[in-house]
């Protein structure tokens, strides 16, 4: 349950080193399974281009392909073929020693035929009919065996020191991504540190570590957390004009129901112009019903109605839109303020999830308007959007070393499908994958 609604901005602790406990353990496929595809690869490409300098092959791995040295030798095709001996190898019927020959018998006399011709007939001539067979046409050197090429070892990759410049580069890099300044200084010390303390000596070493540490930065998956003695989770949904937060709604709102749940969609935000038919519009799509009311009505109302009418439909899951506020509108924080308690009233356990979502392609701007909102109101969670249109997906590392907060689902593209829940190993492995 969220209390923190009134509380003060805790005390900045020094950032420790995560245990290797925190990181996601990689789940093994079955044999022959197919391979699922990375959601985040394809969004990721833009930044992936940063760490491609450091992505080199392993240089201390050597070719060892057994065979490569054995040569293949054809039988020769000239080679003369020889007969054998027939004087030393054949013998008779009748005993008769190798090397000599046997006596002829006496031919029984000729048959004389009656009326037979003398002299045989003369032989027919036929027209165009070779006399002498064809020679043997030779064999053509192309059909002739030959052996097939050795394949020859690829060049080994050579060895890239670990120099003042690389580590400069690596700066370069994170900070072009937008890992953040903080983030990326922690990052560059936490691999120095490693580098003296391991010995490492080329820079496919660091590769390896950096992709390490950033795993153990993100942690683990954070799904959604759903009620435990109530039958209905109510999930609220802030964030700025523009960023993306109807349009998340609607695709959580699929995800959701794919899974099972029956869900139903709150039109809180009130205050925008049409963002109630906006949020109807995506309820079509995912197939869930929507409660309303008119603009400029009283956004607590609203969503009271929904959880009186999502009680009686018998759904489980409740997501509410709010209207999109920036941190220095009091009257419009006040409101959300407003809105938790209507709920806590109805369900003392609720709301389960306060989603912020955040447009990537703002970068560090919108990471200043979630801490303030973090500290002022609370947040269990963030979804990141427009990560396919933008090479700032850095910006994932600093959303969870600044805010503390998991992120639940990242934005991939325009279309309803193009929502996945935030899996960090896959989320590393797009981001030093090769194109």
């Amino acid at each position: 349950m969220l209390n923190r609604f009134f509380g003060q901005k805790p005390k900045e602790e020094p950032k420790a080193p995560p245990s290797p406990e925190s990181v996601q353990e990689p789940v093994e496929e079955a044999p022959g399974a197919m391979p699922a595809a990375n959601p985040f690869k394809k969004s990721l490409s833009r930044t992936r281009q940063f760490f491609a300098r450091f992505a080199e092959p392993d240089i201390n791995e050597t070719y060892n392909e057994p065979g490569i040295d054995e040569t293949y030798s054809a039988p020769s095709v000239n080679a003369p073929y020889s007969v054998p001996d027939v004087d030393t190898t054949y013998s008779t019927e009748s005993g008769t020693a190798p090397g000599t020959t046997p006596a002829s018998p006496t031919p029984p006399p000729i048959r004389q035929i009656p009326n037979a011709s003398p002299t045989p007939p003369p032989i027919r001539q036929i027209p165009n009919a070779s006399p002498t067979p064809p020679p043997i046409r030779p064999v053509s050197p192309a059909m002739r065996p030959t052996p097939p090429p050795a394949r020859q070892a690829p060049p080994q990759a050579r060895p890239m020191p670990i120099t003042d410049d690389m580590w400069d580069e690596l700066e370069e890099a994170l900070l072009m991504a937008d890992v953040g300044p903080s983030t990326s200084m922690w990052l560059i010390d936490q691999l120095r540190q490693r580098a003296a303390e391991e010995g490492m000596r080329t820079t496919h070493q660091v590769h390896r570590a950096l992709r390490e540490e950033m795993g153990y930065l993100l942690g683990k998956a954070s799904p959604l957390r759903f009620a435990k003695s109530s039958p209905l989770t109510v999930i609220l949904v802030i964030g700025v004009n523009g960023s993306g937060k109807t349009t998340s709604i609607g695709k959580m709102a699929r995800i959701l129901t794919d899974e099972g749940h029956r869900v139903m969609l709150a039109a809180a935000d009130t205050f925008r112009a049409a963002a109630i038919d906006q949020l109807k519009v995506w309820g079509e799509r995912a197939n869930v019903p929507v409660i309303s009311q008119g603009p400029n009505s009283d956004p607590g109302a609203v969503v009271y109605d929904a959880i009186q009418a999502a009680s009686t439909r018998g759904c489980d899951v409740l997501i509410v839109d709010t209207a999109g506020r920036l941190h220095t509108k009091y009257n419009l924080m006040e409101e959300l303020k407003k809105i938790n308690k209507v709920i806590q009233k109805l369900l003392p356990e609720g709301p389960q999830e306060l989603l912020m979502v955040i447009d990537a392609t703002t970068g560090q701007n919108a990471l200043l308007q979630a801490r303030k909102f973090a500290e002022d109101i609370g947040l269990t969670g963030v979804i990141v959007t427009k990560l396919d249109g933008t090479s700032k997906g850095g910006f994932a590392f600093a959303v969870a070393d600044d805010l503390g907060v998991p992120i639940k689902f990242v934005g991939t593209g325009e279309k309803i499908e193009d929502l996945a829940p935030f899996d960090p190993q896959s989320f590393v492995d797009a981001l030093f994958a090769q194109d």
